[in-house]
């Protein structure tokens, strides 16, 4: 299920996304100031972020520009009443990916999270990836079918297969691996590592994971 970092002070609101958000297949993790958000989006693990600016203990500009300068690089979504030329300019150059003004229809804020998480894939243009003998992978809800029956993957094979199709011919290092699929509270295991590599071959083709040793893997 695609997790979702939402950072909103005004907690009627906030509860209305999260209730809405839920309700359209979505895992929500709220808090109302910058502060919690930092410590969230370093120590877990999310596929999109939804940032209010004016925010308790900082604000969202500052926070997504200090997250995206310690290696963060999950999508974002700014939602905002500011809505000068100026703010947009400052918003886009902390890193967002995306600007949404106050007031809005959750609707819209739901069209607009499908869209970038699309865009954060190569296969733009469809709900799912062809992985190759059946095999489809759903990214926004992280749902893997053969021949459109669901196949029974564990939660960090569904990490790791997202992280390789967003970076399909780059090498990944097992730290960013282990960053990127591990929580920050999790022991990362090389031994459990290689056993979700294993089940991946079996499914995308045992040549499709390339081990570069001392280095890392790659997906071609």
């Amino acid at each position: 299920m695609v997790r979702i970092l939402l950072v909103e002070d005004d907690e009627t609101l906030l509860e209305m996304i999260s209730e809405y958000l839920n309700e359209n297949g979505y895992e929500v993790v709220s808090c109302t100031n910058a502060q919690d958000a930092a410590d969230l989006a370093y120590e877990q693990t999310f596929d999109l972020l939804i940032l209010d600016v004016k925010i308790p203990k900082g604000d969202g500009f500052s926070l997504l520009s200090s997250l995206r300068k310690l290696g963060v690089t999950t999508p974002s979504i700014f939602t905002t009443s500011l809505n000068t030329l100026n703010d947009l300019e400052t918003g886009y150059a902390s890193g967002c990916d995306d600007y949404l003004k106050k007031p809005y229809e959750l609707k819209e804020l739901l069209i607009r999270i499908q869209s970038l998480l699309k865009r954060n894939f190569s296969h733009t243009n469809s709900e799912f990836i062809e992985l190759g003998n059946g095999y489809k992978f759903y990214p926004q809800s992280k749902n893997l079918t053969k021949d459109d029956a669901n196949v029974s993957i564990s939660g960090k094979e569904s990490e790791l297969l997202t992280l390789f199709l967003q970076n399909k011919n780059k090498l990944l290092s097992k730290q960013t691996i282990f960053e990127r699929v591990w929580g920050f509270d999790e022991e990362p295991s090389e031994q459990s590592l290689r056993v979700y590599i294993k089940n991946l071959r079996q499914i995308l083709g045992k040549d499709s994971i390339i081990n570069k040793r001392g280095d890392g893997y790659i997906y071609v």
